[in-house]
């Protein structure tokens, strides 16, 4: 007897085939939401603190986090060469500019005056 439902249609077959594709093309957008930023910049004036990836931040972020967990410290027959970290320079992103602060050369503070109610 033949199959009378659309699960085991060709056109739904076929649909069934692009909608993982486009959920593929989705997950493994390596600039998407859970991939990493195009251009990595560390958060400035006006910005909450961001999650950046530590390869983002070094080019040797393994090498350095088992040298500060001490992995590897007490191998007495190959012990670690002396590690050299590789930091990456990352620019600030700032959403606006601060004005600059003029104060007169002798700042004098009067102590008999009081703020403002």
């Amino acid at each position: 007897m033949a199959s009378t439902r659309n699960k085991n249609t060709t056109n739904d077959y076929s649909q069934f085939v692009k909608q993982n594709e486009q959920h593929a093309v989705w997950t493994l957008y390596e600039n998407g939401a859970a991939g990493h930023a195009y251009d990595t910049k560390l958060p400035g004036i006006g910005l909450t603190p961001a999650q950046i990836p530590s390869n983002q931040l070094s080019n040797n972020a393994v090498d350095i986090e088992s040298f500060l967990f001490g992995t590897n410290s007490t191998n007495l027959v190959n012990p670690a060469p002396i590690l050299t970290p590789e930091l990456n320079n990352l620019k600030s992103a700032n959403v606006f500019t601060k004005d600059t602060v003029y104060i007169p050369e002798p700042l004098v503070v009067s102590k008999s005056q009081r703020p403002l109610p």
